[in-house]
């Protein structure tokens, strides 16, 4: 138990964490790597070049300041990272070695306003937030090798398929020839890799593309292409030098996006790019288990040369006995003008949602953070309860409050 006087010492920096948090992140950032560089075996490369998980933890340490009283309230955002970090095999020795380098960006970050005692309090408060993830994450790790494995474990490609001009997905079984674990729809998978020339491991978090219960894993990879900044490394790699028969390394399932299993509840997917692969995952498992719940899948994509799984989605809305699909394109090629294959042009806005969706169900949205947060945006104008929507961010979460590039 924290005393009344460090809770309110914390509470009181919240304000210059507010204003100075991603400072201090990136600072702490800088310095973890630069003594402990074996850390780069486990953080995401991009994601700290791209600056988001020094924005996410700002997010949460700006959180645990202003709740340090009620750490209730962060036990959703909790396990949700608390997944990421069991997927990534981050372990309880890690969280002393990231207190006292937090501690020390802090100090020297903010200099003489980091006064001894503000120290001394973040110091007990960090004590504490660690215990609450290493407690959770130890249960998670728990039942991951009750039901599963608890570590990285070799699967083998046994097929690749291109499923668009961007997305390939790849199929995959234990080399071992043990049998896949089940899974909830929604869940991702931790994919390491050892690339040829590159100092470090490589770790990704990829979405479980397919319905559980067919003995193998199916992630699905849109190349990363930028022509401004840097091309994504892992997700080249994967598409142009891993082939059947090769071997890549997985964590077990894991994440808390997953489908409801409300029977009477209407189910609304929506999705933009390559977020539609862990909507894939549910709506298979919907087909597959001939589920009569109502279905609306909505889609967005730039035209239908990148529109990944539109014959597969097709079959499996055909298969449901109360679903419907609306796909949406930006810039319809002359090949989607000439077959209709979408309901709209351009980008999905209010008017388009009024008319497709009733503001009572279940709401799964995922896809580009832009695009999150105005479909969110819309859904709550529109009515729709907060409670029922449900989002997946591909890496870090950021706030979405707060994100300006749409």
């Amino acid at each position: 138990m924290l005393s009344n006087k460090t809770i309110e010492i914390v509470k009181s920096t919240a304000t210059v964490l507010a204003d100075r948090g991603t400072e201090i992140t990136t600072h702490f950032y800088n310095s973890l790597f630069n003594d402990y560089p074996e850390l780069l075996n486990i953080f995401n490369h991009a994601n700290q070049k791209q600056g988001r998980q020094q924005a996410a933890l700002a997010n949460t340490v700006y959180a645990a300041a202003t709740y340090i009283d009620q750490l209730e309230v962060l036990l959703p955002a909790v396990k949700q990272i608390a997944h990421k970090h069991r997927s990534l095999n981050v372990k309880k020795e890690h969280y002393p070695i990231v207190g006292e380098y937090l501690l020390k960006a802090i100090k020297e970050v903010l200099g003489d306003v980091a006064t001894p005692e503000i120290i001394e309090a973040w110091g007990e408060a960090y004590h504490v937030i660690a215990q609450v993830f290493i407690d959770v994450e130890q249960e998670m790790y728990v039942q991951a090798k009750e039901e599963a494995w608890d570590e990285f474990r070799p699967f083998r490609v046994v097929n690749k398929v291109k499923e668009s001009s961007l997305i390939t997905s790849f199929y995959l079984e234990p080399v071992d020839g043990s049998k896949v674990p089940n899974f909830i729809p929604g869940q991702f998978v931790t994919v390491r890799l050892a690339i040829p020339g590159e100092k470090y491991l490589f770790n990704r978090q990829y979405s479980l593309s397919d319905a559980p219960g067919k003995n193998r894993f199916r992630i699905s990879v849109k190349r990363e292409r930028d022509h401004v900044k840097e091309d994504g490394t892992v997700s080249n790699y994967l598409h142009d030098f891993i082939n059947i028969n090769d071997e890549i390394e997985l964590t077990a399932p894991a994440g808390d996006f997953v489908l409801e299993d409300q029977k009477n509840q209407t189910v609304y997917l929506i999705s933009g790019g390559v977020g539609v692969t862990p909507m894939m995952s549910m709506l298979n498992y919907l087909a597959d288990s001939q589920s009569e719940r109502e279905v609306t899948f909505i889609h967005a994509a730039k035209d239908g040369e990148v529109h990944a799984f539109a014959e597969e989605t097709q079959k499996s809305i055909q298969s449901l006995a109360n679903a419907k699909e609306y796909i949406i394109y930006e810039t319809p090629n002359e090949q989607d003008l000439k077959n209709q294959n979408f309901v709209a042009k351009g980008y999905i806005n209010a008017e388009l949602l009024n008319k497709l969706i009733d503001k009572k169900g279940a709401f799964y949205i995922c896809g580009p953070v832009a695009f999150m947060k105005n479909v969110i945006g819309y859904l709550e104008n529109i009515g729709v309860e907060t409670e029922n929507i449900h989002y997946e961010f591909f890496g870090p979460s950021v706030s979405l409050k707060d994100y300006q590039n749409v």
